[in-house]
């Protein structure tokens, strides 16, 4: 297991390094200067080459990736211009390590943005994954149990309904509805943990019936249709003809066996939302990862562009690395040479 982890957590450094070259070749590949975005209204080529040099801009772009991936490890100072470091030590910002880069457009490290942002987008994404989990499988198996029947065909109807409709518009209904119209819970605006447990859960409660709607809907379909093919298998006639109690047979032998296909779409979808839920954090004007993603994308900002494509590419791999590990605990069958 040891030696399987460890090889592992290689291929996820191999991946996110090629993941990072990659996002760097394509966007210098592009016509587009993202210097050009920093130079205001009144810019002139001086401007424009003086701004390119103290970014760094005009350096290869190997150089630029060498230094990236150097200040992941040492941590860098900006401007990225040695001169201008010598010219003006004042204004010299140190990002230590793992430092992501600093912002062109928000002339800030982006640790910092990272670090106000993170709590944000974790909060959504775990309430929500918690609440689509507990909807999402525990209706699946109750349809599986009931099949064909008036429980099955309303909850795979409601399931139905959920994932027909957009985000964004579930987010607009509860947002208009029990927020402004109503009052029933304020409207929501991000409120630190450890300030108030009570009205964190109070203002993210929105956010996370949006995004667990849409889930949960795909989850009762995948857990009632693995649930019904588990329950007919062989194994479980034997199980049910041996005398084990019905909810022993329903849990620890058709949900287990059933879980592998659940775990895997369920950490890649927590993987995936961790680096951002954009459009649920765009409807409820919450600045996590996501809204910092998107920001990034309009002022052409590479630098936090190419950070964003780490952090949730992390995410990715390693939820997709954290599902392998777990088959072997949850599946007998799969065995982790």
């Amino acid at each position: 297991m040891f030696y399987y982890i460890l090889r592992r957590l290689v291929n996820v450094v191999a991946m996110l390094f090629l993941i990072t070259a990659t996002t760097f070749a394509i966007f210098f590949a592009s016509p587009i200067d993202p210097a050009r975005y920093t130079c205001g209204k009144n810019c002139t080529p001086t401007i424009l080459e003086g701004n390119r040099k103290a970014l760094g801009f005009d350096q290869p772009a190997y150089v630029q990736y060498g230094k990236f991936v150097a200040g992941l490890f040492v941590g860098r100072d900006f401007p990225d211009n040695e001169m201008l470091r010598e010219q003006y030590p004042q204004q010299i910002v140190h990002c230590p390590a793992p430092c992501l880069g600093y912002s062109t457009g928000q002339h800030r490290t982006i640790n910092e943005m990272v670090a106000e942002a993170w709590p944000v987008s974790l909060s959504i994404a775990i309430g929500a994954f918690l609440l689509w989990m507990i909807i999402g499988v525990g209706g699946g198996i109750i349809a599986a149990l009931n099949k064909g029947r008036w429980p099955d065909r309303t909850i795979v109807g409601a399931a139905l309904v959920g994932f027909s409709l957009p985000t964004f518009f579930v987010g607009l209904v509860l947002l208009t509805f029990p927020a402004i119209k109503w009052g029933w819970v304020p409207i929501p605006s991000y409120v630190p943990f450890f300030d108030s447990p009570i009205d964190w859960a109070r203002n993210l409660i929105l956010p996370w019936i949006t995004l667990a709607f849409f889930f949960a809907a795909s989850y009762v379909r995948l857990t009632r249709a693995y649930m019904i093919e588990t329950l007919s298998e062989d194994y479980i006639r034997t199980a049910n003809a041996k005398g084990v109690s019905k909810w022993a047979v329903i849990f620890r032998h058709g949900l287990r066996a059933a879980l592998t296909p659940i775990v895997t779409a369920a950490g890649l979808d927590l993987g995936g939302l961790l680096g951002g839920a954009i459009i649920t954090e765009s409807v409820f004007s919450m600045h996590g990862l996501g809204y910092l993603a998107v920001h990034s994308v309009t002022t052409m900002d590479l630098p936090t562009i190419v950070a964003m494509v780490m952090i949730v590419s992390s995410f990715v791999v390693l939820a997709n690395m954290v599902v392998d590990i777990a088959y072997s605990f949850i599946d007998p069958r799969v065995k982790v040479a």
